[in-house]
């Protein structure tokens, strides 16, 4: 098949250091590359991929400091987008609701996996007004707030089965905390669990710009305390030995979390995860074989000893199981044959096209068939 990838651009696919979805959008690519399917990328100019990449913008914009409103990049983009529109069988947005308007007469060759919380009033309305647009979401509980909207499928992510090689004996002593610093992410729960569970924590994560103020009022001050390191954004190779010399990973999310990548990252290392039942995590942790599932602080505490007993040769298998960059492509592309076919079915119903200005019948696009 013929397929586009159009991702976001504040950060290059893959990044540098912290960001999900470009890193989803560039292990998607690659393996949809190497099933054989011709992927072309649209996406910063600094992005290292196996498809061809469309470059719209030079850098990540997070990285370009004369940038200060995205949204013309991504108008730009949109308007390259739509200029091939007609080499492609589908095209896969990643960039939320953006491109919406523009692609609403071609709904049927377009899938938008719905990376962000769905929770919110103002999005209600949109998903019924572009109730043709067919959408992924990353996991069940990310319907809850829509669930009229159109949905595909639901397909959960995956990571390359070689990107993290898996620890038996994790050597580090120390419990993990990965990802951002945020309020609905709790890092303060987890240093609070850490210290009384009487284990040190290191705590790897970004502080987006709209959080400093959270970081320098709420976490640093828990920083002066004993057992807690901040260590700050690592890169893949350092995630995989932080992981993976970690005797658990603390998950203590306090809002609905979509889908939670850090999760899979950790059972890729045969890391055992503790999580609070928030959102998606029912969905990605098997309470009991890949980690344990709490409501409380108190009950993270006392479980804590038996997250870090559980079998890591057992936490990577099902991550090889169920989370594989294979599986998450092969999902995919059912998705977009079924499109493909529905499209085209669609499009044999309507012998001709709407009528020009000059009367004659337009004919209709056909989509590119594998």
């Amino acid at each position: 098949m013929k397929i586009a990838q159009i991702a976001p651009l504040i950060e290059s696919v893959p990044p540098r250091l912290y960001g999900g979805t470009e890193r989803i959008v560039s292990y998607l690519s690659d393996e949809l590359v190497a099933l054989g399917h011709q992927v072309t990328l649209f996406a910063s100019g600094d992005s290292i991929t196996a498809a061809n990449l469309v470059s719209c913008v030079p850098q990540a914009l997070r990285l370009d400091t004369s940038v200060r409103d995205p949204t013309p990049y991504y108008m730009l983009m949109l308007d390259r987008v739509r200029e091939m529109a007609a080499d492609f069988d589908v095209m896969h947005f990643h960039i939320d609701q953006y491109h919406f308007p523009l692609f609403r007469p071609t709904a049927g060759r377009t899938v938008t996996t719905l990376h962000g919380r769905q929770d919110l009033p103002d999005l209600l309305p949109l998903y019924l007004g572009f109730s043709d647009m067919p959408l992924v979401s990353i996991s069940d509980d990310q319907r809850r707030a829509i669930p009229h909207a159109n949905f595909a499928a639901t397909i959960h992510h995956g990571l390359p089965t070689k990107l993290h090689a898996p620890r038996t004996t994790p050597d580090g002593g120390y419990v993990a905390f990965l990802g951002r610093i945020s309020p609905e992410k709790r890092p303060d729960r987890a240093i609070l669990m850490a210290r009384a569970a009487g284990v040190p924590l290191k705590i790897a994560a970004k502080v987006d710009r709209a959080d400093e103020s959270y970081f320098r009022t709420h976490i640093e001050p828990l920083l002066d305390g004993p057992g807690v390191e901040f260590v700050g954004e690592i890169n893949e190779r350092q995630k995989t030995e932080f992981l993976g010399n970690a005797r658990a990973l603390l998950f203590p999310v306090d809002w609905p979390e979509p889908f939670g990548l850090s999760m899979i990252e950790a059972m890729a290392c045969g890391t055992p995860v503790l999580a609070f039942r928030c959102g998606s995590v029912p969905e990605i942790i098997e309470d009991g074989v890949t980690g344990i599932i709490v409501d409380t602080v108190e009950e993270a505490i006392a479980v804590l000893p038996h997250v870090m007993a559980l079998d890591r040769r057992t936490v990577r298998q099902r991550f090889e199981q169920r989370f594989s960059a294979t599986r998450m492509a092969h999902d995919y592309v059912a998705v977009y044959r079924s499109l493909v076919a529905s499209y085209a079915r669609n499009a044999d119903l309507i012998e001709v096209g709407p009528l020009l200005s000059d009367g004659l019948a337009a004919p209709m696009s056909r989509p590119h068939l594998a």
